[in-house]
C-alpha cells in the first residue's frame, strides 16, 4: 500500500472542543515504531493531536511508557489523567498482560473497568483498542501463538465487556483496512511503523468524533518527518532486540505452552481456540 492522504471529513455539527487529550498505555502509545530526529519518538499522539485543533490550541499529555500493562496504567497512569481534566482520553494497553505467565482475566476486567469508569464519569471521551491477531505479523512457533491468539480474544472480549457497560468508544485494530500489511508495521514487527501509527490516529480521530469530539482537520497519512529505516536497522534489531525478546517471552509462556502440546498430544490435535481459557467470574456493575 502506497502512502496518502485520506480526508478525514469535518462533522457538520461542530461538536465537543477538545482541549485536553491524554495518551494511557503501553510502547505503542509511547510511539514507538516512529523514529524522529533527536533520538525521540512521536507515535499517534501528536499527530491526532493536530487533528484536533490549531498549532497551540490542543495539549497533549503522553502518560504511557513502554512495558506498561493494564494494572499499571490503572494504579499509577489513571491519576494523573484525572487531574488533567482531559475531553478525551486515548488507551491502547493489555498487549503486554497477553504475553506474560500470570495472565489474570478477571484482574484485566476489573482494571480496565475501573479506568473508563473514573475517565467518563469524570467527563472524558474515552477511546480504547480491540486487539488484531498479532501472530500474523510477528511469527511464533505453534502453541505459543495459539496461546497468544487466545489470550487476545480473552483480552478481546474484557474490552467488549468494559466499552458495551459505560458506553464508551472502540477501535477495532483487526477489522482495519490494511491492518496486516507490511507497510503498517516497524522493523520489529511488535509495534506500527509511522505509516501504522497514522492510521491509529485516523482511527482514532473517527472515534473520537463519533464519541461527540470536534475533530476539524485531516489525518494526514503520507508519511513526513519520521527517521526512514534501512535495512541493516532491522539487522541490528533482529540481533539486539528481536530474538532476545522472542527468547524472554517464549521462557515467560513455556509452562503454559507446553501444557496445550501435552494435551494436543493426547487427544489428537489442537482444541478449538479458547477452549483452554479461563472463565470471567461476573462482576457486579459498580454503578447500581
Amino acid at each position: 500500500m502506497t502512502a496518502q492522504t485520506i480526508a478525514l471529513a469535518a462533522d457538520s455539527q461542530p461538536g465537543r472542543v477538545v482541549r485536553t487529550l491524554v495518551a494511557l498505555g503501553d510502547s505503542t502509545t509511547v510511539g514507538i515504531g516512529d523514529p524522529v530526529a533527536g533520538g525521540r519518538w512521536r507515535g499517534f499522539g501528536p499527530i491526532l493531536q493536530q487533528a484536533l485543533g490549531e498549532r497551540g490550541q490542543v495539549r497533549l499529555a503522553n502518560l504511557s511508557y513502554t512495558g506498561a500493562r493494564m494494572a499499571d496504567v490503572r494504579r499509577k497512569q489513571l491519576s494523573q489523567a484525572l487531574r488533567l481534566r482531559p475531553q478525551a482520553v486515548v488507551l491502547v494497553v493489555g498487549m503486554n498482560d497477553t504475553l506474560r505467565s500470570d495472565f489474570d482475566p478477571v484482574q484485566l476486567h476489573d482494571d480496565l473497568d475501573a479506568i473508563v469508569g473514573e475517565l467518563m464519569a469524570a467527563g472524558a471521551v474515552v477511546v480504547t483498542a480491540r486487539y488484531h491477531d498479532h501472530a500474523k505479523v510477528f511469527q511464533l512457533p505453534g502453541a505459543l501463538r495459539r496461546v497468544l491468539r487466545s489470550r487476545i480474544d480473552e483480552l478481546n472480549r474484557i474490552t467488549d465487556t468494559v466499552t458495551a457497560r459505560h458506553g464508551s468508544q472502540v477501535l477495532d485494530l483487526d477489522a482495519m483496512p490494511g491492518a496486516y500489511e507490511r507497510t503498517a508495521w516497524s522493523a520489529d514487527r511488535l509495534h506500527p511503523s509511522e505509516y501504522g501509527h497514522r492510521m491509529l490516529a485516523q482511527g482514532f480521530a473517527e472515534k473520537l468524533r463519533a464519541g461527540g469530539c470536534a475533530v476539524p482537520h485531516e489525518v494526514v497519512m503520507e508519511c513526513s518527518g519520521g527517521v526512514p529505516i534501512k535495512p541493516i536497522h532491522i539487522v541490528l534489531w533482529m540481533i539486539f532486540k528481536g530474538i532476545p525478546w522472542l527468547f524472554r517471552r517464549g521462557s515467560d509462556l513455556l509452562p503454559y505452552a507446553a501444557r496445550i502440546i501435552v494435551r494436543d498430544w493426547i487427544y489428537g490435535g489442537p482444541a478449538p481456540v479458547g477452549s483452554h481459557r479461563p472463565k470471567l467470574r461476573v462482576v457486579r456493575d459498580r454503578r447500581r
